[in-house]
């Protein structure tokens, strides 16, 4: 076997069967995946698959790495950009998964922090304890991915502070997203400007586009989000992208994953939607 798909604790196998059928977690399990660190920053090989906002979108996710849409993981590499929880109805489930397949497949599955996982979105983990496991999990994600030193991978952007990629690293990620300052920028901006510089192609997700990707700033940065028909009245089309040895990428559309019913727990309306 691939030394990138060797195992790592036996347990996380129980843990992908149970959460493939939207089954949550125990408090205990949750306790057990945030002591362990393993969402460090590391590198990253292509060729790899590149997943915008999950947002709790938990039967896409499941067709998206379990089953056939590009292959599942770990025979398919993935990077995950970021926005795993909140707006869909199984947040929780969503980043146990991706955590799971993480733990199980160190080197084949890389996930970047959104602005999302952060301690305003409260409403979607039902225990203060869960809540504070994910709090500590989100706190250690690597927020940027890099590729070859000339594909960058992140969630929204980087502030104008930032021009070299030793600047980057020199980040520190565990902390709450700041209101100003170079991480700043990784979050949300009050302009909607963005910065990228000196990478030949810049992939991102954040922002709904209605016909799958879009591609700006002369077709060095392409914004590509996941989520297909998160309000009825989107009609969004969803992609992600596949990145080959060479970087050379295609973009993979693909249907909404069929529904096997909500959970049995009575939801408030985030105040997104309000």
């Amino acid at each position: 076997m691939d030394a990138d798909m060797q195992s790592h604790p036996p347990r996380s196998l129980g843990y992908i069967d149970h959460l493939s059928k939207c089954k949550q977690l125990s408090e205990e399990g949750w306790n057990i995946y945030a002591s362990r660190e393993v969402v460090q920053a590391e590198s990253m090989k292509c060729p790899v698959t590149v997943c915008g906002d999950i947002h709790g979108q938990y039967y896409d996710l499941i067709g998206l790495f379990l089953f056939h849409i590009s292959g599942p993981c770990p025979d398919t590499k993935y990077l995950v950009i970021g926005d795993y929880v909140d707006r869909g109805c199984h947040s929780v489930e969503s980043v146990s998964l991706l955590i799971s397949l993480k733990i199980r497949y160190l080197k084949r599955i890389t996930i970047l922090r959104g602005n999302h996982e952060s301690r305003q979105c409260l409403r979607k983990y039902v225990s203060t304890n869960v809540w504070t496991f994910c709090m500590d999990l989100f706190d250690y994600f690597p927020i940027t991915a890099l590729a070859k030193n000339e594909s960058f991978y992140l969630h929204r952007g980087l502030g104008p502070s930032i021009s070299t990629l030793d600047e980057v690293r020199a980040i520190g990620r565990v902390q709450e997203p700041p209101h100003s300052g170079a991480m700043s920028g990784w979050t949300i901006s009050l302009r909607g400007a963005g910065h990228a510089s000196g990478m030949r192609f810049v992939a991102r997700a954040h922002q709904m586009v209605m016909d799958r990707y879009f591609w700006p700033h002369d077709r060095h940065v392409v914004t590509a989000f996941r989520p297909k028909l998160l309000l009825p009245l989107c009609g969004n089309q969803a992609a992600i992208i596949g990145i080959d040895e060479n970087l050379n990428y295609k973009f993979i559309q693909f249907d909404r994953s069929p529904r096997y019913g909500e959970p049995k727990v009575q939801r408030r309306t985030p105040d997104y939607f309000l």
